[in-house]
């Protein structure tokens, strides 16, 4: 926890806030910067780290790994060390909260958020289900840093878009992905297998109860998500279609005042034109 603290500090000094000082964000968009920085590097790291874990322990090439051999007591130090971290890290993230200076009304949404991490993290390491919960978390990670990337460059640019409509396909499929992966765990490869009684000597918690209790805990965190990018996804819409009209209406009035000035020049609407020899007035004063 102490060296997650550290190297928030790190990137926090050297990384971020010299970036703020060029850019000259708001209140609410410097926010918004800091956490999106530190999530992205946080997210990368435990991509690349995780991804190699999988890869090397060949996780990815044998699918049923995730389920044979449960339950998984005898796993790897650099394993046991990633979950480790993950803890640390979001354990930490409370008392950033109060470093950070966070809004009081973020301040919910934020423990909430920290609390369906640590929860779901905790349980796979303290269930025995490391294995699955190492697949779901790189898959999670990596979307999520797809996602933070995107609004950096948004922040820099307010034209950048396209991050965010690549991150919005991946999102669907990565819940996608954790659902099939949830339900062939605990629906398929569990519930086939031999030893079902609860042992708490072995480690093994694979009875019916746990496995419901699991895999309903991973679809309502799931559902919640979708929720929660549905109306990110709409409040992006309405924001879009409420900006076009006022941009229409700003360039009818720009052309509106375009005509008038040049109407004004050319003597229309009873104004005296430019050329006084060719007024009515003066052709009568000239014929007397």
């Amino acid at each position: 926890m102490l060296v997650a603290i550290i190297i928030h500090a790190i990137i926090q000094e050297y990384v971020l806030d010299k970036i703020n000082r060029k850019m000259h964000f708001s209140k609410t968009k410097h926010s918004k910067f800091n956490e999106s920085g530190q999530l992205s590097a946080f997210y990368l790291f435990s991509c690349v780290w995780g991804t190699s874990i999988l890869v090397s322990e060949n996780y990815i090439s044998d699918p049923t790994s995730l389920w044979r051999d449960y339950p998984h007591t005898l796993i790897p130090f650099q394993m046991k060390f990633f979950y480790i971290l993950q803890l640390a890290y979001w354990f930490h993230a409370f008392p950033e909260l109060y470093f950070q200076k966070t809004k009081k009304e973020d301040i919910f949404r934020q423990i909430v958020y920290i609390g369906l991490y640590l929860f779901h993290i905790a349980g796979a390491y303290l269930l025995n289900l490391t294995h699955l919960g190492l697949v779901l978390l790189v898959l999670h990670y990596f979307v999520e840093f797809l996602f933070h990337i995107s609004r950096l460059f948004y922040f820099s640019d307010e034209r950048y878009q396209k991050g965010f409509s690549l991150w919005a396909v991946l999102f669907v499929l990565g819940r996608l992905l954790t659902l099939i992966l949830s339900v062939l765990t605990f629906g398929f490869g569990l519930a086939r297998a031999e030893d079902q009684q609860l042992n708490f000597s072995t480690g093994n918690f694979n009875i019916l109860a746990v496995r419901i209790s699991v895999l309903a805990s991973i679809c309502m965190a799931q559902a919640f998500m979708m929720w929660k990018f549905i109306n990110f996804q709409l409040r992006r819409w309405r924001e879009h279609s409420s900006s076009q009209p006022q941009s229409v209406k700003k360039k009818f009035v720009t052309a509106k005042g375009k005509t008038s000035r040049k109407e004004r020049e050319n003597g229309i609407n009873g104004t005296v034109t430019s050329n006084g020899a060719d007024s009515p007035r003066s052709r009568k004063d000239k014929s007397s």
